[in-house]
């Protein structure tokens, strides 16, 4: 009964637009734990039991909070649904700080693709495409490896395939990225390789996030970045150093910020707006001006 009921409200929320994977694999696994406690509904001690047995408070935080969510869903329905009281587990850190990378900083980056081993003839072309089209868009690292050859449509734009929440977008590129990729594309369409994949490596295959990474960490040393603030670099700051300067040059009338905020939550793939909202703690001199009109758009969203 319980899987059923997880199945149920999963699908639901789907059709509204949420992609749900760790939710689906957290109440599937607790769905399968309460069964086997005998239970029929959800109960307050065998949640508590099963977020329990998790290794970490943020992970015990998260697996409560989620069936919490359900329990709300379900005791609507039916009052048999005991809910959970939601802060039993302290919630895990919140996000840390992004690093905001200069205008040099990012070139220097992608000038160091030259000292990479040229393992076939794209191997430093090819790096340096993926790191300056991330700086350019703001594109996640595993919506830019997985771009198909196919994904590059006319006129400069961009097919975004199923990124964060399972959505879909099309991404128009500046005139400079635009010339970029397509010197790249020309080069990269003569390779003898099947895999479609817009970014291969030297096997012919498309790259991993794991190989990007290393291969990043590389190219900072090479450039003479080896710190973060206080943390090793990483190429998701790169997506943070975009949305970042586009908050820069954003207007401070109330309409325009309410538009700007709107085409960059579009643009960067937010399902949630306040996700957008959050990258101006990275640009605190930019809050006087912008986030009255920002958090009133975020109120709006929400009502």
């Amino acid at each position: 009964m319980l899987m059923s009921s997880v199945k149920r409200y999963i699908a639901l929320r789907r059709k509204l637009g949420y992609g749900l994977l760790q939710t689906d694999r957290l109440l599937t696994a607790y769905a399968q734990f309460a069964t086997s406690q005998g239970d029929t509904h959800i109960k307050v001690s065998t949640a508590v039991a099963w977020a329990t047995v998790a290794s970490t408070p943020g992970t015990r935080y998260v697996r409560l909070n989620t069936v919490v969510l359900l329990a709300r869903f379900l005791h609507a329905e039916d009052a048999g649904h005991e809910i959970p009281p939601p802060h039993l587990f302290p919630p895990p850190q919140g996000r840390l700080m992004p690093y905001i990378y200069s205008s040099e900083e990012l070139r220097r980056i992608v000038a160091a693709t030259e000292k990479l081993p040229k393992t076939y003839s794209l191997h430093r072309a090819a790096y340096a495409t993926l790191f300056g089209l991330i700086a350019s868009t703001g594109l996640r690292i595993s919506e830019a490896l997985n771009i198909r050859l196919i994904d590059v449509q006319p006129d400069g734009v961009l097919l975004i395939r199923r990124g964060k929440g399972g959505k879909s977008r099309l991404i128009p590129l500046h005139s400079t990225a635009e010339d970029a990729l397509n010197a790249y594309l020309a080069s990269r369409v003569t390779l003898p390789a099947v895999d479609d994949h817009l970014f291969l490596s030297s096997r012919m295959r498309g790259i991993s996030s794991k190989m990007a990474e290393y291969t990043f960490r590389r190219l900072t040393l090479h450039a003479g970045i080896t710190q973060t603030g206080t943390r090793p670099c990483r190429i998701h700051d790169i997506r943070h150093t975009f949305a970042t300067r586009s908050l820069e040059k954003c207007p401070t009338r109330r309409e325009d910020v309410a538009a700007h905020f709107v085409a960059l939550a579009t643009y960067l793939g937010h399902v949630d707006i306040s996700h957008t909202y959050w990258y101006l703690e990275a640009t605190p001199e930019l809050m006087t001006n912008i986030a009255a009109s920002a958090e009133a758009l975020v109120g709006k969203e929400v009502a």
